[in-house]
């Protein structure tokens, strides 16, 4: 029986202490690393033979690999053959469906951690594919020609808000992690979504996706 090698990333020693617990139920798992930012993840990736990586969205630091879509990209792309898993708390249907654009197994919501590990892992076991609850792909807006050139209008301050909202943070997370007020990121966003000319949040998402500018 051939033993699948694991590595769980997270921030957040109770999540990592609870994944781990849960893949050491299944004997077809053994944990072999555990990160807490996208630089030991990808550390471990290069040292040590895995199979599975099971990682938070959201990752902290200024590590040159990012988090979010970026280090799922990152992911994806220089390590093909290393299948992930992505744990989030984001329901935004934009960005669940750019993972799933990007080959992740499945995006695993934190507030049902317990079964849907386990479930995931029983299909991994078994070969079968896993059942992701995200939703169908999503159309994003059409290219225009001068977008480009509109998303030079930004500041570096509005640049760095938008890069941290497509990657899943909220305006208040954002406003803890610059040390800056709320009030005053949701003002700077709002002028970002002016000088892009997008009337929505989705459509601000659609944006940054389709174009791939923070990847």
């Amino acid at each position: 029986m051939e033993i699948l090698n694991v590595v769980i990333a997270d921030d957040h020693p109770i999540v990592l202490v609870g994944v781990r617990e849960l893949i050491e139920r299944n004997e077809r798992f053994r944990v072999v690393g555990e990160a807490v930012c996208s630089s030991a993840l990808i550390s471990l990736l290069e040292s040590t033979r895995v199979d599975l990586v099971i990682t938070d969205f959201n990752m902290p630091g200024d590590s040159p690999y990012g988090d979010g879509l970026k280090l799922v990209e990152y992911l994806t792309r220089h390590f093909p053959d290393v299948r992930v898993l992505v744990l989030t708390m984001i329901s935004n249907p934009l960005i669940l469906t750019r993972l799933q654009e990007l080959g992740v197994l499945a995006v695993i919501q934190k507030h049902q951690l317990h079964d849907e590990i386990q479930a995931a892992l029983k299909a991994i076991a078994r070969g079968n594919p896993i059942r992701n609850s995200g939703p169908a792909p999503t159309s994003v807006i059409e290219s225009g020609a001068d977008l480009n050139e509109r998303f030079t209008r930004l500041s570096p301050k509005e640049h760095e808000i938008l890069r941290l909202f497509v990657g899943g943070q909220s305006v208040n997370e954002i406003a803890r992690n610059l040390n800056r007020s709320a009030k005053t990121i949701s003002t700077q966003k709002v002028a970002a979504m002016r000088k892009l000319e997008v009337g929505s949040d989705r459509d601000l998402l659609a944006y940054c996706i389709e174009r791939n500018l923070f990847n």
